[in-house]
Parts: structure tokens; C-alpha cells; sequence
């Protein structure tokens, strides 16, 4: 952007207008005067021996003095108004220093006008909040970028170590190779599918739709349950329809993320024939998806079985990469982000997400909702 040329300072200005308010003010109470007294003086007064001003004489007399004073008045309008102006701009100027730190890239300087709230303190103060989420934000994106290099880098280096193996020993086993490679790129593509999905979590589309949670949660238990089968956990769907407002495609990937979330953070269990197992009692693992509807807000739980999980790692959940101590790099463990995208997307339709720990072991998982209230059909 190109510098805008130096134009007349906003303290000159109104110093100049303060003199000016000053001098005119000066110059109102002359023309009362004259108006007003002057002229009923009459211009020349017959006197017998003794002296009797007329107006002439009272002009004369007037003038130079009245003069003086608003010369007078002027150099006090201007001063004062220098001063007055310095301290009324002074926030601003603090103000324009803390917005040079920033543009030189300093977050965490803040303007903290002292005194009682103003217009001048509240534009200070909301500098100041913008400041602080706008430090906050910066500081998330840094250490997610931290992160998401990490865990990028992680199989890269696995699928470079597993080609200099295979070149250093060609006698191995190339289908072998092959099957290792193709997991380790797998992993990589599901990490990059995650990470831009949570990039775009937040970006609604203009035009919502009127989505059922309940039909959302079937249709995602029909997805997973490949999944969950073979590690024998069971499925566990119901509820009543909830229909909220938003992006069916994010509300899917939300619903899908936390059954896939039960599913691989579960422990083995035992499935009866019709699928069902008793989570509570420890003979099976499970997760259960329920759907309500509750006045003006509709709810999504996902309760699943597993094991204890301790009462201060829940907080950090849905923050990206975190996981359990017991969780980490399993095989179907994730990248870490599929509570991060739940979060994401929830705050974007502005909803709720609450997690707390199973009594027994597992998650509990609550998603809360505006309601959208759908007309009947005639």
C-alpha cells in the first residue's frame, strides 16, 4: 500500500477550531454589545460645562480594548486547545503505537487504557480483546502446523526407510513391500483428508438444509459396522428424530467420527447373535448412539465402552493429535483429528460438545443442537 502524503495533524486541527470556537464566541458577545447598548447612545450629547461621552467617544474607548482581549482570547484558544487536544488524543496514540508492534509482528503487547470507560476505553479495550483471540489464534495455528508436520512427516520417513531396505536388499519380498507401502500411504492420505477437512470445518455453506440426526446415526452405523464386527463391538442405534439446521455432508462426518471413535478406542468384546452386547456389564463392548429432541434444541449422545479414561485428559480431546496414552498409533487409531473436526464442526453450526468420562470406562459424547421445526405435510 503506498504511503498516503503527510496531510495537517488531527491536534492542529482541533486546536485551531477550539481558538476559533474561542474568538467567535469573543465576537457574539461584541456584537451584543454593540447591538444592544452601543447604539442607543447617541452619537453627539449637548452638555453645559461638563463632559458627556457620546458614541464616538465610547467607540474609540471600546475598540483597541476589545481588540486586545480577543487577541488575548485567541492565544488562549489556541493554546488550550493544544492541551486539550494532546490529551484527548493521547489513547489513540496509544492506540496507533500498539497497532505498529503488531504490524511488526508483537501479539502480545496491549493498549490497557487506565481510568473509567469511555468511547476512547472501549475501543481500547475491544483492541485489546481482538488482540488477545487474534494471539490465541496465531499461537493454535502455529502449533497445529507443528503438529500436522510431525505427523506428516512420520510416514514419510517410514515409506523413505521401508525404499532404502528394499534397495539395499532386492532379494526381498516385493508384495510384501508393497502391502507396507500401501498402509503407510493410506495412513498419509486419511491425514491429509483430515487435516483439510478440519481446515474447512468452520466454512458453512450459505444455503442450510433441514437435517434428522437420527437418520444420520443409522446411516453411519450402517457405514461402520464392517469396522466394529470383526473387532467385536457392538452397534447400538435408537432414538427419536432430531432434526437440526446445517450441512448434512459436516453433520454426517460428525455422527461418523464419533462412532468411528468408540469403535477403535473400544476394548475386544463379545457379540451375541443379533448383535447386541451388555457394555455396562463388561461382557461386551459397545457403542450406543442415541437421538433427542428437547424443546428448542435437539441432542446426539455416543456412548461408547472402553478403557477408564482419566477425568483431566477429556479437555484435551478435542484439541488436533491429542489421544490417550493408550491409544497412540494403534492400528486403526486414527490421525487424532476426529475429535478436533467434531469440535470444529459443531462451534461452525453453533452447537455444543460436551465429553466426559464412561463410569466403568469409555466416553460419553454429547452433541446439542438447534432445533429446525418442520412443517406436516397436508
Amino acid at each position: 500500500m503506498a504511503p498516503r502524503p503527510r496531510g495537517v495533524s488531527v491536534r492542529v486541527r482541533l486546536a485551531l477550531s477550539y481558538a476559533g470556537v474561542v474568538v467567535v464566541t469573543g465576537l457574539l458577545l461584541l456584537a451584543v454589545v454593540w447591538l444592544f447598548l452601543l447604539r442607543y447612545v447617541p452619537r453627539r450629547v449637548d452638555s453645559t460645562g461638563s463632559f458627556v461621552p457620546g458614541r464616538g467617544d465610547l467607540v474609540d474607548a471600546f475598540l483597541p480594548r476589545a481588540g486586545l482581549a480577543l487577541a488575548v482570547l485567541l492565544v488562549l484558544g489556541l493554546v488550550g486547545g493544544w492541551l486539550l487536544a494532546g490529551q484527548v488524543l493521547a489513547p489513540l496514540e496509544r492506540l496507533a503505537e500498539a497497532a505498529r508492534r503488531v504490524e511488526a509482528g508483537s501479539l502480545s503487547h496491549r493498549v490497557d487504557l487506565p481510568g473509567r470507560s469511555d468511547e476512547f476505553r472501549d475501543l481500547a479495550d475491544a483492541f485489546d480483546a481482538m488482540l488477545e483471540t487474534v494471539e490465541a489464534q496465531v499461537e493454535t495455528q502455529q502449533g497445529f502446523a507443528a503438529n500436522a508436520s510431525h505427523e506428516l512427516r512420520t510416514p514419510l520417513a517410514v515409506t523413505r526407510a521401508l525404499l532404502d531396505v528394499a534397495r539395499e536388499d532386492p532379494s526381498r519380498d516385493a508384495a510384501l513391500l508393497v502391502e507396507r507401502l500401501s498402509a503407510v500411504n493410506t495412513r498419509a492420505v486419511d491425514l491429509t483428508e483430515a487435516l483439510l477437512l478440519l481446515s474447512r470445518a468452520d466454512q458453512l455453506p450459505a444455503v442450510r438444509e433441514v437435517v434428522d440426526l437420527s437418520l444420520l446415526a443409522e446411516e453411519a452405523v450402517e457405514t461402520l459396522l464392517p469396522l466394529a464386527e470383526p473387532r467385536g463391538v457392538a452397534l447400538d442405534a435408537s432414538g427419536e428424530a432430531a432434526s437440526t439446521s446445517g450441512s448434512p455432508a459436516l453433520l454426517l462426518q460428525v455422527v461418523t467420527n464419533l462412532v468411528h471413535n468408540g469403535i477403535v478406542h473400544n476394548v475386544a468384546g463379545s457379540v451375541d447373535g443379533a448383535g447386541r452386547g451388555d457394555g455396562r456389564s463388561g461382557r461386551a463392548a459397545v457403542v450406543h448412539v442415541r437421538t433427542r429432541a428437547d424443546g428448542d434444541h435437539v441432542e446426539l449422545v455416543v456412548e461408547n465402552t472402553g478403557a477408564e479414561v482419566p477425568r483431566d485428559l477429556v479437555p484435551t480431546l478435542t484439541q488436533p493429535f491429542q489421544r490417550g496414552a493408550a491409544r497412540l498409533h494403534d492400528g486403526d487409531g486414527g490421525t487424532g483429528l476426529g475429535l478436533a473436526i467434531v469440535d470444529a464442526v459443531v462451534r461452525a453450526h453453533g452447537g455444543r460438545l460436551d465429553l466426559a468420562p464412561r463410569p466403568g470406562g469409555g466416553l460419553v459424547v454429547r452433541v446439542r443442537l438447534a432445533r429446525a421445526f418442520v412443517a406436516d405435510s397436508p
